[in-house]
């Protein structure tokens, strides 16, 4: 494996940002940046042995530094959604910063994404590691909150990331990486005619604005059954009111173990991505808000699918949900992998 790194540019307040790549024997590459953690580019080979980039990402850091989709992103303190933005702790009401409506999405208004990570190569050079100190009280989470995530690349063509978390005070966390993928590669049009499978049963059930009621719903028959293979564009239709998928399965398996989540296969050049994770649920978004202007890098709706393996939105709000509270003393650790490959 070999990784190098090199300057991408500088922060609006002068700092650094570091782009590093990652190549296998096989010469396919992942990059990475320590603005958002973030996953860049990932290139991978189609049936016929050609290299492209099937992650969306912007041509230029300043894209980054300003309002974006999360493209490629860490998302912390909380992702995706926390009703009302506040929930209770320990008998306490917390009241976090609401910037999605009257809810609180993915930790706020300058959440991890728009934050620079410290950043290093360790072990035999096989990996990176970025790490992030969120200060006590910052969008209104309580206790210091250590987080690294370390990236692997391997000749399997298996990208790995790895989430750990320690804190000074009670908190609650939930982690994702929040990359759009395009298994056809960038900017080549919809996703509509990938087909996917999830290993889940069951989906969250949520109001008209994606907040999770606490119930789950089953699957079968209904537009979420992707038990076995099928196209986003076969049942997307019936989803007018968010537009497409953007909403949360419940894994099959046990949480905390690292298990089949889904398989995306593009029917056009072959390429093929298997996901597994530890965490109990995972986001299916349709990119159904990319509206093809500057903020996306002019990809539109539907042109990527993000598969952001995560605990259940608005956890901190249902007792019945695996729970995302983190106590002094303990580590959170989560991992995904993502094992690309090509078809017949």
């Amino acid at each position: 494996m070999s990784i190098t790194s090199t300057r991408l540019g500088e922060t609006d307040h002068g700092s650094p940002v570091t782009k590093y790549t990652l190549t296998n024997r096989h010469g396919s590459r992942v990059s990475l940046m320590d603005w958002g953690a973030a996953i860049l580019e990932v290139e991978v080979p189609d049936r016929k042995g050609k290299l492209e980039n099937v992650n969306l990402v912007f041509d230029s850091l300043a894209r980054y530094l300003g309002p974006h989709p999360g493209f490629g992103s860490t998302m912390g303190r909380f992702c995706n959604r926390i009703a009302l933005a506040r929930f209770e702790l320990d008998g306490v009401t917390r009241q976090v910063t609401v910037n999605h409506g009257k809810h609180c999405l993915h930790g706020g208004k300058i959440n991890f994404s728009h934050l620079r990570w410290d950043s290093e190569i360790v072990g035999p050079e096989d990996r990176v590691r970025f790490t992030l100190v969120s200060p006590d009280g910052d969008e209104g989470f309580p206790g210091e909150l250590t987080v690294t995530v370390e990236y692997t690349w391997n000749d399997d063509h298996e990208l790995t990331f790895e989430f750990t978390a320690t804190t000074s005070k009670p908190t609650v966390v939930n982690l994702t990486n929040h990359s759009y993928w395009n298994l056809g590669g960038a900017g080549s049009g919809t996703v509509l005619d990938h087909a996917a499978l999830i290993h889940a049963d069951q989906v969250l059930a949520v109001d008209a604005e994606l907040i999770p009621s606490g119930k789950f719903q089953d699957v079968e028959n209904t537009p979420f059954d992707f038990r076995k293979p099928e196209t986003f564009a076969k049942r997307i239709a019936a989803l007018s009111a968010s537009k497409g998928y953007d909403h949360c399965y419940v894994i099959d398996g046990e949480p905390g173990t690292l298990r089949p989540t889904a398989r995306v296969v593009d029917p056009e050049t072959g390429r093929v991505m298997e996901v597994e994770t530890t965490q109990p649920g995972v986001q299916l978004y349709t990119g159904n808000h990319l509206k093809g202007n500057e903020q996306s890098n002019g990809h539109g709706s539907h042109d990527a699918f993000c598969l952001e393996t995560q605990h259940y939105p608005d956890s901190p709000n249902h007792a019945n949900f695996p729970s995302t509270l983190l106590r002094p003393g303990d580590t959170l650790r989560e991992k995904t992998v993502h094992r690309f490959s090509m078809g017949s």
